[in-house]
């Protein structure tokens, strides 16, 4: 049996004992692949692996450090978010294992429920992250306030301090940013022509941002269908748009792991290779016996 993965995204990018603190303590339980921080966003994303009471146990003592070490009222950074833990995801790496990864989340949202975190199962696309970011913290309360929503596990009361949580699960997907030099305007423009609500690609959300400290706005973007939107194809759209505004292209960034067959869908057009597969590329077919 594959592991699962997890994808959690902590409210921290610049305090490096804080950022080491969160991934020693999810390390301690499961097998940490990847960490990736920016200071701009100001947020860390980790990419961990293991069977389910493995990554239950990982999530709930990283979530708990994050608590103690991170502090919403003086946070800001350019990524909109409602905790210190603010997504929690569950991936599976084999695909049938969606059912798995279901039970793993519910059993990860009662835990940190029972640390004293409202806690939402979301659930994409209708009841994304983007749906309860809406507004932040406060308007999240309001929300609540007004039994708009309610929390799946946890108090009803959000800790200013720590926010709430979001867990879920969910397909794999690939978070992609591509950096411009130019206006904030034109990196939202850009944004907004990009995403499935813009009449964009089936799939993608994404966001202008700008990120003073390394002197570039971003279409910073999740892509959680790469089979029916292509990054080289997302990438070719970009430069377009960029170029009839002016704007400079300076280049890509992944945040986290990116699954095979997305690597592979993208070289075979870059590389001038019709019908290139994953069966193609050798430690991918060592790897499948």
């Amino acid at each position: 049996m594959l592991p699962l993965e997890s994808v959690p995204n902590f409210s921290e990018g610049r305090d490096r004992e804080t950022i080491d603190a969160i991934g020693n303590a999810l390390g301690r339980h499961a097998r940490l692949l990847d960490v990736h921080s920016d200071p701009d966003h100001n947020r860390s994303v980790f990419s961990l692996i293991g069977d389910g009471d493995e990554l239950v146990e990982a999530l709930v003592a990283g979530v708990r450090v994050a608590r103690e070490r991170i502090d919403l009222r003086t946070h800001t950074g350019a990524h909109p978010r409602i905790g210190v833990a603010d997504v929690v995801p569950i991936v599976p790496v084999a695909p049938g294992d969606l059912d798995r990864a279901r039970a793993v989340a519910r059993e990860v949202a009662v835990r940190i429920g029972e640390l004293g975190l409202p806690v939402f199962l979301y659930c994409p696309p209708d009841r994304g992250p983007a749906f309860y970011r809406r507004g932040g913290v406060a308007e999240l309360q309001r929300r609540v306030d007004a039994n708009e929503l309610e929390p799946d596990f946890g108090p009803r009361t959000i800790d200013s301090a720590a926010g709430a949580v979001m867990v879920g699960a969910r397909r794999a997907l690939i978070a992609f940013n591509v950096n411009l030099r130019g206006s904030l305007e034109a990196a939202q423009e850009i944004a907004a022509g990009l995403r499935e609500s813009g009449g964009g690609y089936p799939g993608v959300r994404a966001l202008g941002l700008d990120l003073p400290a390394a002197g570039h706005v971003q279409v910073s973007m999740n892509v959680e269908d790469w089979q029916a939107a292509a990054l080289h194809e997302i990438v070719d759209r970009i430069r377009a748009e960029a170029a009839q505004r002016g704007v400079e292209v300076l280049g890509s960034e992944l945040v986290g792991l990116i699954p095979a067959g997305a690597v592979v869908a993208a070289a075979g057009p870059v590389l001038g290779l019709v019908g290139l597969e994953p069966s193609q590329v050798l430690e991918l077919r060592l790897l499948d016996g």
